[in-house]
């Protein structure tokens, strides 16, 4: 069935949480603040909450100032319209390398918060002090699904994923000095690890990491139901 909304501008698919079992996502940037406005208040007429992404702080005060009761977090860049889906997809941690990483952290914990999961985060637990990261172990091993941000040499996610149990999303960071080629190095780490069970998606990419781990966890729950 084809629930579109037509503003001209942008078709707006309002039957994605049917189809997907998530809530809908706008990506904020390229659009005026007249549009994101516009685009929110469409989905809010319909019904449904919606996360906006790397939202800049002039497009959420424009939203603030049209009267959208919209949350922003300037360290993730994300809006919440509405209200997240209730926590009951599972456990998902969000681990960083370092602080510099928690930008594209935050972006990931808020997205897979918004889509249902319950969040932990465990920052700054790189492999320059492999003490930080067993400390936490219990924690990281207790989640169902482990998202691993890490820029530098990008090696986070191939520990990570030696040591635990659950599937691991890494996500490479633009964070480092030159020959880190911002972000491809680590990349390119993670595409080449010899750990077992570690997905790997774009640089800076923590929405997809986000997504990538709540589909899992969505299909796992399907299956447990009866």
């Amino acid at each position: 069935m084809n629930d579109d909304a037509d503003l001209g501008f942008a078709r707006l698919d309002l039957s994605r949480p049917r189809r997907t079992g998530m809530g809908e996502t706008v990506y904020c940037p390229g659009k005026t603040a007249g549009q994101l406005v516009d685009i929110l208040r469409a989905f809010a007429k319909a019904g449904q909450s919606v996360l906006g992404t790397r939202c800049s702080p002039e497009q959420a005060r424009a939203v603030a100032e049209a009267g959208l009761a919209a949350e922003y977090d300037a360290t993730a860049r994300t809006l919440l319209l509405g209200r997240p889906a209730a926590p009951t997809l599972g456990r998902v941690i969000v681990l960083t390398g370092g602080t510099a990483d928690v930008p594209v952290a935050e972006e990931a914990a808020r997205t897979a918060a918004f889509l249902g999961a319950d969040v932990t985060r465990c920052y700054d637990v790189g492999v320059a002090g492999l003490h930080r990261l067993l400390g936490r172990l219990g924690e990281v091993r207790a989640a169902d699904v482990v998202i691993a941000v890490a820029g530098m040499e990008g090696a986070l996610g191939s520990v990570v994923a030696g040591l635990v149990e659950a599937p691991v999303v890494a996500v490479p960071t633009s964070v480092g000095y030159g020959a880190s080629f911002h972000g491809l190095a680590p990349l390119l780490s993670m595409l080449n690890a010899c750990a077992e069970g570690l997905a790997v998606v774009n640089i800076d990419n923590g929405f997809g990491a986000a997504v990538m781990a709540c589909r899992i966890l969505r299909l796992a729950q399907r299956k447990r139901t009866p």
